[in-house]
């Protein structure tokens, strides 16, 4: 099939046989024979367009479809049958939160529990002795403690494309707890969700404030307008600030021996450059905020940005991040995978 390149405000794409008929017809039908420019800009742009918005929809629909693959154990110290008992397995999506799970977990493991009389609100997970924080959600929590290498494809597979060998996702098994709770680390939920509930929602309080200025938009949501949540996320009005959270691992201290230590930067991003109308990138703002971890706006050295399972790239713009990939809560969390 013939094809031709076409470059427009940076982006290069693909205009195959169908856009050149376009072309041939628009420059046939003008005037005097003569080759009419504008309809032929027109018809790529409109090629272009059409293309970038179909890629920003698979990106999203990869993005609220990606799910994790769990086996979910009792702890042996709280099981009659120590370890023997059945695994729970779920595919669960990223993007949501582990709590949800634990209505159904307590009565899985309910006749297993020694202790008969927690309830499913007790339960708290754990990976490898680290208490796992509840009001992360799924899709972070993996990207930070489970040790697997996230590629480019890993979870993002367009749809229609089957993934490969190397993108398979191992099952990640977590220990639930019902007893010993961490205290010093996770606080405690309660049988209705509102804590859960009201973590969320000042999470995407905090987020629309900073993307516009304001939460009225929030603050001002009933029960059946709910749905206006993800307007502020997919709306593309100009943004004042970019809602992003950075998770850098911290080795174990004599004051905090354990593992599993996050240090949460969060500052204030323009969607711009300073002082410019240049788009910010990803990478210039991670070399703002750490400069001693990413010494290069284009190149990571020490250490690699991961969103949803996925290194990102650096000359990505933190804007188009936010409006195309961001969690339920509006937030841009990112982990960071060290290098060497």
């Amino acid at each position: 099939m013939k094809q031709l390149k076409a470059s427009t405000g940076g982006c290069t794409s693909d205009v195959t046989d169908t856009t050149i008929a376009l072309i041939e017809f628009e420059s046939w039908r003008s005037k005097d024979g003569e080759t009419d420019s504008l309809a032929v800009a027109g018809a790529i742009v409109d090629y272009l367009l059409t293309h970038a918005t179909t890629n920003a929809i698979s990106l999203q629909d990869a993005v609220w479809n990606g799910s994790l693959p769990l086996e979910i154990r009792l702890s042996p110290s709280e099981c009659r049958v120590y370890d023997q008992a059945d695994p729970y397995l779920v595919q669960y999506p990223r993007l949501s939160y582990l709590p949800f799970l634990l209505p159904r977990l307590h009565s899985f493991f309910a006749s297993s529990l020694i202790d008969t009389d927690v309830s499913f609100y007790d339960g708290w997970f754990s990976f490898e002795g680290v208490p796992l924080k509840w009001h992360y959600p799924l899709g972070l929590l993996f990207d930070l403690f489970s040790g697997s290498t996230p590629s480019q494809a890993s979870n993002l597979v367009p749809s229609g494309q089957a993934a490969s060998e190397d993108d398979t996702v191992l099952l990640w098994r977590l220990t639930l707890h019902f007893s010993n709770w961490p205290e010093e680390q996770l606080v405690r939920p309660d049988a209705e969700g509102k804590v859960l509930h009201d973590a969320f929602i000042n999470s995407v309080k905090e987020a629309d404030f900073l993307r516009n200025g304001t939460a009225k938009g929030i603050m001002s949501l009933s029960k059946d307008d709910s749905t206006q949540l993800w307007t502020a996320v997919q709306k593309r009005a100009p943004l004042r600030h970019i809602p992003m959270k950075i998770y850098l691992p911290m080795s174990p201290t004599a004051s905090e021996p354990t593992s599993g230590h996050l240090r949460v930067i969060q500052s204030l991003i323009s969607p711009k450059r300073s002082g410019t109308e240049e788009a910010q990138t990803l990478g210039a703002a991670l070399h703002t905020l750490l400069p001693a971890l990413f010494p290069s706006r284009r190149t990571p050295i020490l250490a690699k940005p991961v969103l949803h399972g996925a290194v990102v790239p650096m000359g990505a713009l933190v804007e188009e991040l936010l409006l195309e990939a961001a969690y339920l809560d509006g937030w841009l969390h990112l982990g960071l995978l060290m290098m060497g």
